[in-house]
């Protein structure tokens, strides 16, 4: 009983925190599990994060079933080392007021049921806010995600800042004359380039701001000398003249001139002017002080700012005030950005926070004072592109955009952010000022119909077609061009961007920034109506599209698709070198090189050498013979086993040979001819006169030394095989103008060897006439296919003494 009453309780305490879940009708749940079992089998099944109902819906009328994903985890504060893209979606909550957001809440009971029958299936469709909320590398080939990995290349203010710089390399295009120029401040190199163009462009500022007072003295008609007898602060007119030394210096740079400079000059102004130089040009510029004789230089200001406009595409764009727009990189949605003018300032801000400053997050950019106003207010533009693939890099642009107007009037005397930036997350908490134009907003926002309507009235329309559309595709393929080798190229992903531009007073696109998970809010009647539309149109082109290309792609135009690269397999860190070894060459005894065919005679007198010389000879050719045979046989093994035995065969026969021959040279006896050297001179289409003999022993080589008992000759012996290359392969120069006597020795034979003496002679002479030295052979040091013969030493030592005898008299 006491075991009872103290169970009883507690099931019934259990039974009570259990939630009841609604009655599921038989009906419906087979219903739901027909539905889950087709979606799983056609691989039907997807993950939102975030409050994205048009997605949802859109997936869930073409038979898709939304496995849900576990509620994110809450991001840590942000911190400054950490990169962060430029994401405007911070603000997505907005996606579900109103009538989506009750069906969010309410959703069917359906869908619900559905839900939990796929709960451990495999999504194959990711829609996510953020990238890092699922693992790309992770996934399947066919699973689709809307991001890419590594996409932080264009879409950080860092990342496009470092990347547009390496646009030469991919396009002809010049970043200058769609990207304000921009620098990061924590790199020491860049914040010296900063600084110098900082200091240049008052030096161009201050050239407009004489050229402009000159223009107001003339539209005022008040003369332009009496600007120097009003009471008002004056400046020397030394201001003028430094300005125009650095605009000029700064224009021989850009032609190489101090390259080619031989002597080394000074710089117009040095570290030490630069401050006084800055605090009259704020003086002039900002407080309204007037520079004394001004009017003797504005035909020289305006002749340099003719010139100037040839290399600087941003020189009218970048105004009077040098204002620039300070950006910590670890930040989005306009946060603590702010505008600045003097350059102390914008040092002391940076060198503040080192934490920005070390991770090199401060970027810096000039900002566009003079902009394409509408009725006296400032305004971007935020246009929708989608990349489907990266390798070929495939860009979709959507036909319609919407522009973003401030709450204040435009000025550059003020730099207030509610001035100058125009995101909505700082616009709409601001009240509009009183001087706006009624014809203006009050959300602040404009379709791009509207725009053109107000274009139509100014009386260039034409120019949104000519001039706007195509600079802000031309600018967004560029920034994905410099960033296509660092993003991941997966095939099963895609991923929406937002871009900024803003207008200049010749409506030229400026590119600003590109932004990752656009914001999808409703925050006004035109996203209300363009947003829905682009998540509809997005899904036509990833799903529709690429499936079916004739698919309705709805606002989106393929505006670029280039041809694909083959891009290498990655075998990681351990790279593979394959080749084959050096071997050392093998020396001119064993080679068995074609030798161009030669016509070896003998002379007459050569006739009485020794019987038995000949016998050996003969015996030596018999066994070069079977050299030769044994060759034959060798052809039918491999060719490095074949190698080895030619060199084991001729080293044994040719010393062997040698030793026969040294034998017989005591002895002289008329020379025999014998067959073997004959039939083989016939093999190599050797002709021979009646009175020769040819001689074919087995190889032949060149001897550049001279023989040791010709003291007298100045070439000195070279010793080795290093000495014996062939014929062919000697300059003319080397043979007869040195005066040297080249030699032909047997290389099969060793010992003391008699020299064979090689005498040029030209074609077609028979043997036994001129002599080695002979001043008509010499006469014709380019004769070809010359004839050579055979002297034994002793002739030819005589010979070779007569000669040198007559060349000394």
């Amino acid at each position: 009983p006491v075991f009872q009453s103290t169970v009883g309780p507690v099931e019934g305490r259990l039974r009570s925190s259990v939630p009841r879940l609604p009655a599921i009708k038989p009906d419906r749940l087979k219903a739901a599990k027909a539905l889950v079992e087709r979606a799983v089998r056609l691989r039907k099944v997807f993950s939102v994060q975030g409050p994205y109902p048009v997605i949802r819906a859109a997936l869930w009328t073409r038979g898709w079933v939304e496995r849900c994903l576990p509620n994110p985890v809450k991001r840590k504060p942000h911190c400054y080392g950490d990169e962060e893209e430029n994401c405007d979606d911070g603000d997505v909550s907005a996606d579900v007021t109103g009538v989506e957001g009750k069906k969010d809440k309410n959703r069917d009971d359906m869908h619900d049921l559905m839900s939990r029958l796929v709960r451990n299936e495999t999504p194959y469709f990711y829609w996510t806010t953020r990238r890092d909320c699922i693992d790309c590398r992770s996934l399947r080939n066919d699973q689709m995600t809307n991001h890419y990995a590594n996409a932080g290349t264009f879409t950080t203010k860092v990342g496009l800042c470092v990347n547009l710089r390496n646009l030469q390399w991919f396009d002809t295009a010049d970043p200058d004359t769609f990207f304000p120029r921009c620098y990061r401040l924590g790199a020491v190199d860049e914040k010296h380039a900063f600084i110098e163009d900082f200091r240049r462009t008052a030096c161009t500022s201050l050239l407009q701001y004489v050229d402009q007072v000159y223009y107001d003295v003339n539209k005022s008609l008040l003369p332009f000398t009496e600007l120097d007898h009003m009471e008002h602060r004056f400046v020397g007119p030394e201001i003028i003249t430094t300005a125009l030394h650095v605009c000029q210096e700064f224009l021989s740079v850009l032609d190489h001139g101090d390259i080619d400079a031989t002597v080394r000059t000074t710089p117009a102004v040095d570290e030490q002017q630069w401050p006084e130089f800055l605090r009259d040009y704020y003086m002039v510029v900002n407080e309204g002080a007037f520079i004394r004789g001004s009017s003797v230089f504005v035909e020289q200001c305006q002749a340099m700012l003719n010139r100037l406009r040839e290399v600087c595409p941003q020189l009218d764009t970048d105004g009077l005030n040098n204002i620039w727009i300070i950006k910590p990189g670890a930040k989005s949605r306009g946060r603590d950005i702010m505008c600045m003018n003097r350059l102390d300032e914008i040092l002391t801000l940076v060198d503040t926070d080192r934490a920005i400053t070390r991770e090199s997050k401060w970027v810096v950019q000039k900002y566009l004072e003079r902009p394409l106003l509408v009725h006296g207010t400032k305004f971007d533009l935020r246009q929708w592109f989608l990349v489907t693939d990266w390798n070929p890099l495939t860009v979709w642009f959507y036909r319609e955009c919407y522009l973003r107007f401030s709450t204040q009037p435009y000025s550059t005397q003020n730099l207030d952010s509610s001035v100058h930036l125009c995101n909505n997350t700082i616009q709409k908490h601001l009240r509009p000022s009183l001087d706006r134009h009624p014809g203006l907003p009050q959300d602040n926002m404009w379709s791009c119909s509207q725009f053109k309507a107000f274009l139509q009235h100014q009386g260039c329309a034409a120019q949104w077609d000519s001039v706007v559309i195509p600079g802000m595709q031309q600018a967004v393929v560029h920034a994905l061009q410099t960033a296509q080798d660092l993003v991941e190229p997966r095939k099963a992903s895609f991923e929406l961007y937002g871009a900024d531009f803003m207008l200049g007073r010749d409506l030229r696109p400026w590119l600003l920034e590109i932004n990752a998970s656009p914001t999808m809010a409703r925050s006004s009647a035109v996203t209300g109506r363009l947003c829905p539309a682009v998540q509809l149109d997005t899904l036509r082109v990833v799903l529709d599209w690429q499936s079916d290309p004739s698919a309705h792609t709805g606002g989106f135009q393929l505006i670029y698709k280039q041809a694909a690269v083959e891009v290498p397999q990655y075998v990681g860190v351990n790279l593979l070198v394959e080749g084959a070894p050096m071997r050392r060459p093998r020396p001119l005894l064993h080679r068995q090189a074609a030798v161009a065919p030669r016509t070896i005679q003998t002379h007459s007198e050569e006739m009485s050498q020794s019987h038995h010389e000949v016998t050996d000879f003969c015996n030596s050719c018999k066994e070069n013979r079977t050299v030769g045979e044994e060759k034959t046989q060798l052809s039918s093994i491999s060719p490095k086993r074949a190698l080895e035995g030619k060199t084991d065969i001729y080293n044994i026969k040719n010393t062997s040979c040698g030793r026969r021959f040294c034998r017989s040279l005591p002895s002289e006896q008329p020379l025999m001819a014998h067959t073997e050297p004959e039939r083989k001179a016939r093999r190599l289409g050797l002709s021979f006169g009646a009175n020769s003999v040819i001689l074919a022993p087995k190889s032949l080589s060149f001897s550049i030394s001279p023989h040791r008992s010709m003291p007298h000759c100045k070439t000195q012996p070279s010793p080795g095989l290093g000495s014996q290359i062939p014929r062919s392969f000697l300059p003319h120069t080397a043979v007869e103008p040195q005066q040297r006597t080249l030699f032909r020795v047997f290389s099969s034979l060793q010992g003391p060897l008699p020299t064979l003496a090689i005498l040029k002679l030209q074609p077609n002479i028979v043997a036994g006439t001129a002599a080695c030295r002979n001043q008509t052979l010499s006469s014709h040091p380019r004769q070809h296919n010359c004839h050579l013969f055979l002297r034994s030493h002793r002739q030819s030592a005589a010979k070779y003494k007569e000669d040198c005898k007559k060349h000394k008299q």
